[in-house]
């Protein structure tokens, strides 16, 4: 079995080459990594039965790595460095801590437009909001759809923020990516494999929320799907998981899950301690500690009236609340080195 293919890094790109052509007469796609010390081609498919030693004779190979993971491309030994890129201005890297900010869903304009420049006012990088809802009550309010999409563009014009709102299909994925900076799965699509593989095909930022039954290694896996297919840009966002209480919780914040996940894979974490949690005034407190923890950026719900919201209002903060949130996170963020 071959999974990984180690080059030196100063081989050629006549070896390189040479390598790839190999990987790919065999009936392999390959996923070409390079850094400055060496170089790494990921074989994509099923290698069992594929022998290392047919890549050792190559000039430039120095090993030839085996995974026992059903994620590869995910994997630290796949990529041993942190992975960065932008979400339009906004970079995502180790010595910052992003924070997505805004309502559940988009109500209208005046919401949108309000709550925008709040956050961004604040500190806010990018803005949040559902133009497409999934609810577990088929009579609950699922958003405006293409109207919503419609605000979003014209807010992030107004205001510059760059926008993240959620996809639901795989035939919604174009219509939603001309507005939206970062496709967002939600919990309840995790799942969703051909969605996954469709928005792995284009090149837009994606923010993966955990389903809120999955297991840690099911949530690498489905993350999997999209690199795949040739989008590297994926946040992972620990968003609770269900649990026994529900007296004073919506979810259990699992705070493990983000030191694992910095061990098991180079992808930015961002948490949501909204959703984790169910109940505004314990998202504060969890937001200290998801820093603190490790986290790579929040995504907060917050909201200019939460008692007239058509969703989550429970647990959306108010603007003074969020106002104190982005204070009391400084000194946290600071002590991990990070800026917000």
């Amino acid at each position: 079995m071959a999974d990984l293919i180690i080059m030196a890094g100063n081989s050629s790109d006549e070896e390189i080459s040479a390598v790839i052509e190999k990987v790919k007469s065999l009936g392999f796609g390959i996923n070409l990594s390079k850094g400055k010390e060496k170089i790494i081609i990921g074989i994509i498919g099923d290698t069992r039965g594929l022998s290392e030693e047919i890549f050792l004779s190559f000039p430039g190979v120095i090993e030839v790595i085996n995974i026992l993971k059903d994620y590869k491309l995910v994997s630290r030994e796949f990529h041993s460095e942190d992975s960065s890129f932008s979400i339009e201005n906004v970079l995502v890297d180790r010595n910052h801590l992003v924070v997505v900010a805004g309502p559940c869903s988009v109500e209208s304009m005046e919401q949108m437009i309000k709550t925008a420049k709040f956050i961004q006012s604040c500190g806010g990088k990018i803005l949040r909001g559902g133009a497409y809802k999934p609810r577990t009550s088929p009579y609950s309010f699922t958003g405006l759809g293409k109207e919503g999409l419609e605000i979003l563009k014209e807010v992030k014009k107004q205001t510059g923020l760059p926008v993240v709102t959620e996809v639901m299909t795989p035939e919604e994925v174009d219509i939603v990516a001309e507005v939206a900076d970062m496709l967002q799965i939600g919990a309840r699509n995790m799942y969703n494999y051909r969605l996954l593989e469709r928005v792995g095909r284009t090149q837009i930022p994606v923010l993966l929320k955990r389903s809120f039954q999955a297991t840690i290694s099911e949530l690498l896996s489905c993350t999997e799907y999209i690199l795949k297919e040739g989008n590297s840009k994926v946040i992972l966002c620990e968003r609770g998981i269900r649990t026994f209480d529900s007296q004073f919780t919506r979810n259990c914040l699992d705070l493990n899950a983000i030191p694992v996940l910095k061990k098991e894979t180079h992808l930015p974490v961002f948490v949501d301690p909204s959703h984790g949690t169910g109940k505004r005034d314990l998202v504060i407190p969890m937001s200290r500690a998801a820093i603190a923890a490790g986290a790579d950026g929040l995504v907060i719900e917050v909201h200019p009236k939460p008692e007239e919201a058509l969703s989550d209002g429970f647990q959306s903060l108010t603007f003074e609340m969020f106002e104190r949130l982005m204070k009391e996170i400084q000194p946290f963020a600071k002590i991990m080195g990070r800026t917000v």
